[in-house]
């Protein structure tokens, strides 16, 4: 089968543009990087891809708050079109920024605040993926996933953390060292349906093994990589 597809929604002050799209065309896919004020410009574009990646970075600098400016523009240019994307089952997937951005678009559930200590925060996590949860991001990933962080507004939030997972909507937890404060050791969550994604740490940074700060004294390792959700959403994309 032909490459899917992906577009990678990229804004003034998003960094990780590149590293997703490494990550994508090494898990199969066929990744193009757009402005989101292309993206809103021409919103029949977004019908032209399977998967989508909300980049992570500081968008807008965070000047009017984390993910604010990014998420405005694009449920007031591209709301109706996103969620149509969603709705036909195509895998959107936002790391950090793009975390923000995607609750703030009501997209997912609850919302990201300031790391409960109050500090930017940089270091490697562990992840462990929820059993029951119906993201297909996640299918099938027993081993915990390793890769860092870079946030100050990563402590997710949400009134009623159980009834996410009841539902099947939280993906992955800490299972290192919680390092925001977020509510039930939660790094991650999806939409009903399974196919939105939203994640604190950067997977795209840990897609081979040399990117882990261990990997000489025996740290990370394949089954560890940030590269098997990337696959997992190509290969859901694949069977649409």
């Amino acid at each position: 089968m032909s490459q899917v597809p992906a577009l990678i929604i990229a804004g003034p002050g998003t960094n990780r543009d590149q590293d997703v799209r490494q990550a994508l065309e090494m898990a199969g896919a066929n990744a193009r990087i757009v402005l989101a004020s292309e993206l809103i410009e021409r919103p029949r574009l977004l019908g032209d891809y399977r998967l989508a990646v909300v980049a992570g970075g500081f968008s807008h600098a965070d000047s009017l708050g984390a993910g604010r400016m990014l998420a405005l523009d694009l449920m007031v240019g591209l709301g109706e079109e996103l969620r149509g994307f969603v709705d036909a089952g195509r895998p959107l997937i936002g790391i950090c920024n793009g975390f923000q951005v995607l609750t703030r678009t009501r997209l997912l559930p609850g919302a990201l605040g300031h790391n409960a200590q109050g500090n930017f925060d940089c270091r490697w996590v562990v992840l462990d993926t929820v059993e029951k949860s119906s993201c297909v991001w996640t299918k099938g990933i027993e081993d915990p996933i390793h890769c860092p962080i870079a946030h100050g507004e990563g402590r997710y939030v949400h009134p009623d953390p159980e009834s996410l997972t009841i539902a099947g909507q939280v993906a992955l937890r800490y299972r290192s060292t919680n390092p925001n404060g977020s509510v039930g050791d939660i790094a991650g969550v999806c939409d009903p349906s399974g196919v939105v994604l939203g994640l604190m740490p950067h997977p795209e940074n840990h897609i081979v093994a040399r990117q882990h700060p261990r990997h000489t004294r025996g740290g990370g390792g394949p089954n560890h990589l940030g590269l098997r959700l990337f696959e997992n959403g190509v290969q859901h994309a694949k069977g649409l």
